[in-house]
């Protein structure tokens, strides 16, 4: 295996891995970021009742060291940096504050997480600058989740903004403007992540609740589609032209499917949305990027490139290895055989350009 990685390490520039979750290592790390009353009240929090029955991380990823998987900088570095040759990784933390009724609960929690981020991961364990950040906000208060944009953009390090895609409302809507304004304003892009549909407060995005984890992960994208179409009928990257979104997470194949019917409907229905310039799909390359974990791989390889091609995978596929999950991807054997071109559009000038690294 070590062979096997040295191989691929030589034959492949640099990796922008795009999403890489680190974790505390208790909450008790996250509660000394918070004043009281909600340092008391906190006890962490997961995504709510679909849990992977069976494992929901890399059983290999423990570190030696003891402690939590994904807990240790260091770790992270021999394991999934060292093998492959990453020069950046996109660190989301998973507070999963937006289920959360009590927005200013909710902006706590996303509070004393970026400050736990920039003062570890960013901080004293990122003196090369591999790891980058995400500023995590609470969108049920988008005034106060710009204060928190705000408050970190001058940071080196946090190099976008994150929330989950569970939501009560599609992310076009104009309530969720002052979180986009701020985005637009310090250059900063806005990634969406599963983890909090259907919970809490948020809406399920499927008819009715699942029965079961598979079904519930199998259908992950369904808030992604419904927030992109969102974005591109509400004239959201007309108002703010610098804005840009990245779906992280979320699936990949059903992209060029979706734009073929959007932009279908927009040749009979164009009145209706009159701010819009252009058909919706050509929109994505300027303002959209598509993180590639999970990568769904049919049978056959040549459907994947094909679907890479109607994808436009050149310009808005970035590599994620969804470290240390599960299903994680790895560098190595999540694509089929690429056009050295194609490769390095994806696994590294694509994201390079997108984040400015």
């Amino acid at each position: 295996m070590e062979a096997a990685a040295e191989t691929f390490r030589k034959s492949t520039k640099a990796i922008i891995d795009c999403d890489v979750h680190p974790y505390p290592r208790s909450m008790d790390e996250i509660r000394s970021y918070m004043p009281e009353p909600w340092r008391s009240r906190y006890k962490g929090s997961g995504r709510g009742f679909f849990d992977n029955p069976v494992h929901g991380m890399r059983l290999d990823a423990v570190p030696p060291g003891g402690g939590g998987i994904g807990t240790d900088p260091d770790f992270v570095r021999q394991q999934l940096f060292e093998p492959f040759g990453h020069e950046h990784a996109i660190l989301m933390p998973r507070a999963f504050c937006n289920m959360i009724p009590d927005p200013d609960f909710a902006t706590a929690i996303a509070s004393a997480y970026n400050e736990w981020l920039a003062d570890t991961w960013l901080g004293k364990h990122n003196a090369d600058g591999i790891f980058k950040g995400s500023i995590t906000i609470a969108h049920q208060d988008p005034q106060a989740a710009a204060r928190e944009i705000e408050r970190w953009a001058g940071h080196p390090h946090f190099v976008q903004v994150m929330t989950d895609s569970g939501a009560r409302a599609p992310f076009g809507q104009r309530q969720y403007y002052p979180i986009y304004e701020a985005c637009d304003k310090h250059g900063l892009p806005f990634a969406i992540h599963p983890g909090t549909d259907g919970m809490g407060i948020n809406v399920q995005p499927s008819p009715g609740y699942p029965t079961h984890y598979i079904e519930w992960h199998t259908c992950l994208s369904l808030a992604f589609q419904a927030h992109l179409v969102s974005y591109l009928t509400e004239g959201v990257f007309e108002r703010f032209p610098g804005f840009r979104v990245v779906l992280v997470e979320g699936g990949v194949s059903w992209l060029p499917a979706l734009m073929w019917r959007l932009d279908q409907e927009y040749k009979a229905l164009r009145y209706e949305v009159p701010w819009l310039t252009k058909k919706p799909s050509e929109y994505l390359r300027d303002h959209v990027r598509i993180a590639s974990q999970p990568l769904e791989r049919p049978d056959n390889d040549q459907h994947l490139l094909q679907m890479l091609e109607m994808l436009d995978a050149e310009h808005i596929l970035m590599f994620s290895s969804d470290y240390p999950h599960w299903d994680f991807d790895s560098p190595k054997q999540a694509f089929p055989k690429l056009p050295d071109a194609l490769r390095s559009r994806i696994f590294y000038e694509n994201a390079k350009e997108f984040y400015k690294l």
